[in-house]
């Protein structure tokens, strides 16, 4: 079991920020630092007082974190950043917004004092004397102090005061990491009241010194206590009067905490396994039976159109496996129920039917269908955390290898309840939310090489481009190579044929990629191709599982990226005001072609006319593309997965600075030296070139800590540290610098995350180096002192390639479904077969089935309880104790046949036209003989050349279905 703590951070905008500049503007950007530890950089938004940033975070930390703050900063290129002020939310604040903070708050402006951090260890304890009592303070250490100077260190000492009595440690110099070992001592009087003060500052030798945190102490408890000793978080000095807050402007933000208390594996096993075979059902009951039809669980799905009779024999149950025999007439599908199904499962599962060796066919009744949990999950499931809820869903079932067949169901579902082509995956149902994150998860890196050279050469170039001819500037084109300015149609033309080239570019590169998708990507979307085309068999609507794949892959995932290329982790900067118009322009062209050119779509903005051949062009590239892309057999899919298996996943890779050491003693000297790294699964390497041949640094078994290394140590702040053992169990360090920290933190996460589980993962370390003889950050002269700082291992990041974690996505799963716990009880209730919860249920064929009156009999019909199937179709009748009443919409024309019910050539009762006392609705019915106050309502009239056939069911035990039959 483990406490595991997250923080979702959305940093919106800002507005109304001082400028910071000469020209009267800023460039402002956000600096999040978690316990004044920085983790996140946004992207700077140059030339504006109201920035917009739009980035997401999700931060995984340590539950004993005590606050988050968002600092904004002006960048300068030539002297030190500006700092324009701060919003800092404690995890208190936090924890009392359980759906998270959400809105503007006012920067403050940063106070040095109240910089503080870090922690110090103290000793108390109350010495007893002869004629008096004495408080003995000893200061031992400190760690993580706050850097005043411009090295990126302190100079600390320590100040005790108590009773008008002021004590000092010695100083030491260039460290955030001092040890002291001092001890001061002060005389207690009975019933002092006032306070022991210790308080850390930083000394300089020309300014005054720098308050670095206080911690305060009631002497009284200390006297009841008589000793204590520990780590004590240092303290702001809260005794100035708090700053009026000033025209700093505000920020626009998002942040959830969440706390979850993960519990072992076998916990979730049985909701996991639920989950499971209910994905399982219903990919297999949506499916066709007959010949090559399947059979599973409690459901057997219906026949194939494409299959040209459905004979009842095979519909029936034994001991509620797969159909074995029944006695009937065959039935040509024109002529068939709509929906003929059987269902075989014990009442006590709540499905209606008891389970026996039963012949049970009932195309009326259905009181569950496959996919009806996914389903009540998405009813349950608010449009604010729709897209939280699918992406832990598709990673649940990712990591139980069965995240296409839920896409699979879910687009089951979803079509069925779509009658119009165009409205298709339009909306933010659970089923486009968990495709947008199976394509994040499972198709990032496809993304990266089929998008990212289009998206570098954008940026490069810097081009203006604009179509609209109200929005063309001919000055920001500059002059022509006759010194004229250009005119609007000739800046019209250039973008167009920019934009051309663009667009060509990225459909070439989008049809060469066929084999570099993933292979469950490729799967996923032959199922989703298949299942629209059947849906929407006619010649009119060929295009439809065309549009329906462009809809996922070019509407909400390429498009997006092209748009917002940093959010999708293909640039590290939001593009200028220049390249988003030329990005914007170029996305709408690619939504155009993955709409397949409608006429609606060139009608909306008539000015993107120049690209249509183009366009036009494009659509046939990308139909041929996706003919080819879901053009992928289950052998060949598997074959792929195996291949993909055998290597190594590659986590994390790019161009690294690793440190190098020259010369040994005074002359030592150091450098960092360029090349590319690669983080699998396996090791972590490097390479002089991304083609060149890897070597191995350090194996992924040996790493025992990634931490960072203080600026201090080398002049940078972006440096971290691997720590790890060689093959001959030495312990050893390898010091690798980043350009910034995002990127920092980002190999800091990859590295933490795929070795939390080794054995012998360090709970300290040094964050400085061991230079000469001693250590820098803490001037120990041991280098193989344990540490003076503490590891970090599980602060990290949240990636779009991250590690599955089956027990946290099962959690979070079971904390939702905790959340709509009444809702759930109430559609069981709705769902159940007990009479008492007057449950309505809903049959294939648009019937509402209601429960009999009175309650169930206890068969009645002279019939043994269980057995062989006990009805037949054409067999006479017994009395009828009780029924379900399935009740059909009233229809004006009823199929040309005799107005009488019949059985074996005996009729029971004329049919009518008659209200039913549970509805207002009126339905034809049948009544029996033998119990002329029950209506038998038909779920369906149908006619053949013969006959025509009837079923509704009765759920008595030891029969399971009635069949009646209309004469001619």
């Amino acid at each position: 079991m483990a406490k595991r703590s997250s923080l979702f951070i959305r940093i919106v905008e800002g507005k109304n920020l001082p400028a910071k500049d000469i020209t009267g503007s800023s460039d402002p950007y956000c600096i999040v630092k978690v316990d004044h530890e920085p983790i996140i950089r946004t992207a700077t938004v140059w030339k504006t007082l109201c920035p917009f940033w739009g980035e997401e975070y999700q931060v995984h930390l340590l539950p004993t974190f005590h606050s988050v703050a968002f600092y904004v900063m002006d960048e300068d290129a030539l002297s030190r950043d500006d700092v324009i002020g701060k919003v800092c939310l404690t995890r208190d604040t936090l924890a009392t917004h359980p759906k998270g903070f959400s809105g503007w708050a006012h920067l403050t402006e940063v106070d040095p004092d109240e910089e503080v951090q870090g922690e110090i260890h103290l000793r108390l304890e109350v010495v007893l004397g002869t004629r008096a009592c004495r408080l003995r303070c000893s200061v031992l250490e400190a760690r993580d102090l706050a850097p005043k100077d411009r090295n990126g260190a302190s100079d600390p000492f320590v100040r005790v005061r108590y009773n008008g009595r002021t004590q000092e440690t010695s100083i030491v110099k260039k460290s955030r990491y001092p040890r002291w070992n001092e001890t001061f001592e002060f005389e207690l009087e009975e019933g002092a009241a006032e306070a022991l003060c210790v308080e850390a500052w930083d000394w300089d030798l020309v300014s005054r010194n720098d308050f670095l945190g206080k911690v305060v102490f009631n002497v009284q408890r200390l006297r009841a206590a008589q000793q204590e000793e520990g780590w004590f978080r240092l303290q702001p000095d809260q005794s100035k009067s708090r700053r009026e807050e000033g025209n700093l402007g505000s920020l626009q933000l998002e942040v959830r905490l969440r706390d979850e208390m993960v519990l072992p594996s076998s916990c979730y096993q049985p909701l996991v396994q639920l989950l499971c075979h209910e994905v399982k059902l219903g990919t297999q009951v949506r499916g066709p039976l007959g010949e090559g039809g399947r059979v599973q669980g409690q459901y057997v799905c219906p026949p194939c159109p494409s299959k040209p009779t459905l004979k009842s024999r095979d519909l029936s149950c034994q001991d509620g496996k797969a159909p074995a025999s029944a006695q009937g007439p065959s039935v040509p599908w024109e002529s068939a129920p709509p929906f003929p199904m059987v269902l075989c499962g014990p009442q006590s599962e709540g499905f209606g039917f008891p389970c026996a060796s039963c012949s049970c066919t009932s195309p009326c009744c259905l009181p569950q269908s496959p996919g009806q949990l996914i389903l009540l999950i998405e009813e349950t499931t608010s449009t604010e955390c729709r897209q939280d809820v699918a992406t832990t869903l598709l990673k649940l079932f990712l990591g139980q290898g069965l995240a296409k067949d839920f896409l699979d169901l879910l687009f089951q579902l979803e079509l069925g309840r779509t009658s119009e082509a165009n409205t298709l995956f339009r909306s933010n149902s659970l089923a486009s939310k968990s495709m947008e994150s199976f394509l994040k998860v499972a198709g990032m890196r496809y993304l990266h090489g089929v998008l990212g050279p289009i998206i570098d050469r954008v940026f490069e170039e810097k081009k203006y481009v604009e179509l609209d001819p109200s929005k063309v500037e001919v000055k920001d084109v500059g002059c022509s190579g006759l010194h004229r300015p250009q005119t609007e149609a000739e800046v019209l033309e250039q973008s167009a044929q920019t934009l051309r080239v663009h667009l060509g570019a990225l459909l070439s590169s989008l049809s060469r990629s066929v084999r570099a998708c993933p292979a469950v990507v490729r799967a996923t979307f032959r199922q989703l191709f298949r299942r629209v085309r059947e849906h929407f068999p006619s010649a009119q609507d060929e295009n439809v599982p065309f549009i329906a794949v462009t809809s996922f892959l070019c509407l909400r995932f390429i498009s997006p990226a092209i748009m917002a290329p940093k959010l999708f982790h293909l640039r590290e900067r939001h593009a200028d005001a220049r390249t988003s118009r030329t990005l914007l322009l170029l996305a709408k062209a690619v939504q155009n072609v993955g709409n397949m050119d409608t006429p609606a779509s060139r009608a909306k903005e008539a000015w993107m006319e120049p690209l249509q051949p183009t366009v036009r062009q494009g659509v046939a590239q990308l139909k041929d593309f996706i003919t080819k892309l879901v053009d992928i057999q289950e052998k060949e899919e598997l074959d792929l997965q195996r291949a993909l298996s055998l290597q190594a996943p590659l986590v994390k890779e790019g161009p690294l600075f690793i440190h190098r050491t020259k010369g040994k003693g005074p002359l030592m000297s150091s450098s960092f030296k360029k090349l590319h790294f690669s983080l699998t699964t396996e090791a972590l390497s490097f390479a002089k070139t991304p083609s060149s041949k890897k070597s191995t640094l350090i194996k992924l078994a040996h790493i025992r800590a990634a931490e960072k290394v203080e600026e201090k140590s080398f002049g940078s702040s972006h440096v971290m540290q691997v720590i790890y053992t060689d093959d001959a169990g030495r312990s050893q360090t390898a010091y690798l610098q980043c350009k910034c920290v995002n990127e920092l933190n980002q190999w800091l996460s990859a590295l933490r995350k795929v070795s939390i589980n080794n054995t012998g993962l360090l709970g300290s370390y040094h964050p400085g180096v061991f230079r000469g003889d001693k250590w820098s950050c803490c001037h120990q002269r041991d280098k193989t002192d344990l540490g003076c700082d503490k590891t970090r291992s599980r602060v990290t990041l949240q990636e779009w390639n991250d590690p599955l974690d089956h027990d946290l996505e099962a959690q979070l799963i079971y904390r939702h479904l905790l959340g709509v716990e009444a809702t759930l009880r109430e559609k069981h209730r709705q769902l159940s077969a007990d009479p008492e919860a007057d449950p309505v249920l809903t049959g294939p064929g648009g019937g509402r089935c209601f429960p009999p009156e009175p309650p169930f009999g206890d068969g009645g019909w002279g019939l043994p309880p269980r057995g062989p199937p006990a009805f037949q179709t054409g067999a006479t009748l017994p009395a009828l104790p009780s029924s379900y009443i399935c009740l059909q919409p009233p229809r004006t024309q009823w199929p040309s046949c005799s107005r009488y019910c019949r059985t074996s050539g005996r009729p029971i009762g004329p049919a009518q036209l008659a209200p039913h006392p549970w509805s207002p609705a009126a339905s034809w019915s049948c009544r029996h003989e033998a119990a002329p106050h029950k209506a038998l309502s038909p779920a369906r009239c149908w006619e053949t050349p013969a006959h025509s056939q009837l079923f509704t069911s009765v759920p008595l035990a030891g029969v399971h279905g009635l069949g009646l039959s209309w004469a001619e």
